[in-house]
């Protein structure tokens, strides 16, 4: 079966970097497109970046767009969030998503399958 196992997450003070990870097995992951969320408590789960099967098309929110950075290595099957310059804002449970189509989607609904969620937590 299909199993997205996020890590990474942890406590860290504004202005930090932390990078998850998601690790994917039971699919094919380089045609696999992949999509990172995140869900504070009391709101919707909010989109933080998508990137397509090959890597080509990358996608941000504004709210993230020149502080997070998406990444993919098909050979260790492991899809990257790299979150510079982090704000108590920030904090959620970020999760990964998977989308065997390969396409790089903005809408949760477009993903098959999800991860578990890995915690960030950002002091001021």
């Amino acid at each position: 079966q299909v199993q997205l196992v996020a890590s990474g997450g942890g406590l860290v003070q504004a202005g930090a970097s932390l990078r998850l990870s998601c690790a994917a097995s039971g699919l094919t992951f380089s045609r696999t497109g992949m999509g990172w969320f995140r869900q504070a408590p009391g709101k919707e789960r909010e989109f933080v970046g998508a990137i397509s099967w090959s890597g080509g098309s990358t996608y941000y929110p504004d709210s993230v767009k020149g502080r997070f950075t998406i990444s993919r290595d098909n050979a260790k099957n492991t899809v990257y969030l790299q979150m510079n310059s982090l704000k108590p804002e920030d904090t959620a449970v970020y999760y990964c998503a998977a989308d065997p189509t390969g396409g790089a989607h903005l809408l949760p609904l477009n993903y098959r399958y999800w991860g578990q969620g890995t915690q960030v937590s950002v002091s001021s």
